[in-house]
Parts: C-alpha cells; sequence; structure tokens
C-alpha cells in the first residue's frame, strides 16, 4: 500500500484501537491525530458522517467505520487476517460483531449507578466470556496459532480489564480458562500494547472517575489508596 494513511482517533477508543493494531500487523505506516469527542472539530464533522471514531483517511478520501475499515485493509495489504473460506469468513465477522456487543457491554457496566446494578452487569460480563469460551481451541489466539481480525477486535476489549481488576476482582474471568490464556497472549503482542497511549490506564481511571457512577466510586477510592 502507497497511499498516505491517516487515523484520526480519540485516546480512549477501542474501535481506533482494533484499527491501529492491524494497521501494526501489516507494517503500514500511517499518522494519528487525536480529537476531542466532546468538543469535536468541524473538519472532523465533514468527514465522520456518524461523528464517531476512528476515520480512516486514504489519500484524504474518508473511510469510517472500524469493521469497514478494517476490511478495506485487509482487502488491500498482506497479511490477510480473514480466513480464505467464505463461511469461516462470515463465522469471524460474527466474532467481530460479538465483540463489539462486549464493549456495549463494558459501558453499561461502568455506567452502572449502583452495587445492584453494577453486580447484574459483571454477570452480563462473565457470561458473554464464557459463551466465547465455548468456542475457542488451543490457541494463543482465537483461530489458533494464526492472528485474525477477531484478535484485532479484542485486544482492546481485554486492556479495559486490566484497568477494572486494579479497582477489586470482579471475577469476569473466573470460569473461563481459554480466554484468560487467549488474553494474556494478545497482551503481549507488540501490536496491541502499542495500539494505545502509553498512559491510557491513567486516562481511564480519570474518565472513570467522572462518570459519576458505582464504578466511580471503586476508581475514587482506589486513587485514594494510591500512595
Amino acid at each position: 500500500m502507497t497511499s498516505k494513511l491517516v487515523l484520526v482517533s480519540h485516546n480512549l477508543c477501542p474501535y481506533v484501537q482494533r484499527a491501529a493494531i492491524v494497521l501494526a500487523e501489516k507494517g503500514i505506516p500511517y499518522e494519528r491525530i487525536d480529537i476531542d469527542l466532546a468538543n469535536k472539530p468541524a473538519w472532523f464533522l465533514k468527514i465522520s458522517p456518524l461523528g464517531k471514531t476512528p476515520v480512516l483517511l486514504v489519500d484524504d478520501v474518508p473511510v469510517f467505520e472500524s469493521a469497514v475499515i478494517c476490511e478495506y485493509l485487509d482487502e488491500t495489504a498482506l497479511p490477510r487476517f480473514h480466513p480464505e473460506d467464505a463461511l469461516e469468513r462470515a463465522r469471524h465477522r460474527g466474532w467481530m460483531e460479538f465483540g463489539s456487543a462486549v464493549i456495549n457491554a463494558i459501558g453499561a457496566f461502568y455506567n452502572a449507578a449502583d452495587d445492584a446494578a453494577l453486580r447484574e452487569k459483571i454477570d452480563d460480563l462473565r457470561s458473554r466470556f464464557e459463551q466465547i469460551e465455548l468456542v475457542l481451541g488451543a490457541g494463543p489466539y482465537f483461530e489458533g496459532v494464526r492472528f485474525s481480525m477477531v484478535d484485532a477486535v479484542f485486544g482492546p476489549i481485554f486492556r479495559y480489564f486490566e484497568v477494572f481488576e486494579s479497582f477489586e476482582d470482579f471475577g469476569f474471568f473466573a470460569n473461563t480458562p481459554r480466554v484468560t490464556a487467549w488474553r494474556q497472549a494478545l497482551a503481549a503482542r507488540p501490536s496491541v500494547g502499542g495500539a494505545a497511549h502509553g498512559n491510557y490506564a491513567s486516562m481511564l481511571r480519570q474518565f472513570l472517575l467522572c462518570r459519576n457512577s458505582e464504578i466511580s466510586r471503586y476508581a475514587a477510592k482506589h486513587a485514594v489508596l494510591q500512595p
């Protein structure tokens, strides 16, 4: 790929991170520009019809929506991360969509207003990871030894839990040893580690503190306990 690529980003967006992972895995050079989604610049609204990140500018032509960006990158640059078989490719796309549903469930978790609601959202997340436990093989990745688009989707998802678990062990992965091993393998992959800013954890903690939710109280307690 010889096009000039610019990834328009928000510093906490997991959807941006999945695009960044694919770019890194394919060795594609690009520029990354962060914007404030609470104060969206006019130029961004012109290139993002939905007002969301990421947007990939390909020689100034905007491609929006992370799944579309990842598909474009897989069609235009090697190595291919989707399976060659059409049925397997469809199956992977389904689990990518499942990953997006998990991100929505994470949002419901950190916005839960009280402890009862928080426990309900914990159970929901735990059950989702138990679902995917049933389809994982020997690993280390979703499709075994081969890195796939599903891995690019779940790398940013698992990153949230490094911060959540610094507050308390909520038991999200208590019954999912294969998911736990998958999570560890993805965390060790340079593309996944490099997809987020170096101060991601502190930025996420600050974000959670401001939610006025039950997890905000956990974050506040953690902040007080820090030396």
